[in-house]
This record gives C-alpha cells, sequence and structure tokens, in this order.
C-alpha cells in the first residue's frame, strides 16, 4: 500500500489524499475545491471544476488518469446550485475528464467538513 501525497501540497490530518493497493485500485478521500493553498473558488461550477483538478493530482501519484476512475461519489450541500451549474459542470468534466464516465452517485448532504465546501468527491480507480 502506497500513500499518494502530490508535491507541494500539505500533509493532511488524520486521512490520506489517496491509497493506491497493490498497484490496482486507488482510492482517492474526498477532494473539494481548493487550491494546494487551502484557497477555495467561488461558486459551484469553479469549486467543482477545482475538485477535480485534486482529485487527478492524486490520481496522477499513482500513474492514474482519468480514464482509470471507476467510481465517484459526490457530496453537494445544495442541490438546486448543483443543477443550475450542470452546463459549467460539464465543460469542466469535458476539459479534465474527456469521455471517461465512471459509476457516479451524486448525494446532497447538509454540510461538510469544510465549511467553504460546496462539492466533495470521494473517487477510485484501477490501474
Amino acid at each position: 500500500m502506497r500513500t499518494l501525497q502530490p508535491p507541494g501540497w500539505p500533509r493532511p490530518k488524520g486521512y490520506a489524499n489517496g491509497i493506491a493497493a497493490k498497484g490496482e485500485l486507488v482510492f482517492v478521500a474526498g477532494q473539494v475545491g481548493w487550491t494546494p493553498d487551502g484557497v477555495f473558488a467561488d461558486g459551484f461550477a469553479t469549486q467543482f471544476r477545482q475538485t477535480l483538478v485534486n482529485t487527478l493530482a492524486v490520481l496522477a501519484e499513482a500513474g492514474a488518469g482519468p480514464d482509470h476512475v471507476v467510481r465517484m461519489t459526490w457530496y453537494v450541500t445544495d442541490k438546486q446550485a448543483y443543477l443550475a451549474g450542470l452546463k459549467d459542470v460539464g465543460a469542466a468534466w469535458r476539459d479534465l475528464m474527456g469521455t471517461a464516465y465512471p459509476a457516479m452517485a451524486v448525494v446532497q448532504v447538509t454540510a461538510l467538513m469544510e465549511d467553504a465546501a460546496l462539492v466533495e468527491i470521494e473517487t477510485t480507480a484501477v490501474v
């Protein structure tokens, strides 16, 4: 097992950004829409884009990319903001994930651990 820690990111407390198991499965902890400096983007769609950037950075640590993603769970704090931003969410997806379409679930939650977070995404990949 190998912990995935993108270069320059601060070490998380109490969790790993990702785990590669037996070189085949990669588990990415819930990523949110902040930069490596801990600054949140404004708005749902911009946080979503940054969340994907962060997810791909962790996946890259395992030699994985969008085509290796097999499962994602999205946690959103505002279903209406998610629905209103679908056009921009789709554009971000196409820009960063291309034609990779893993099994997914989107769940509305009342809050996330980071107060400014509007979306958090957990990812599993197979390399």
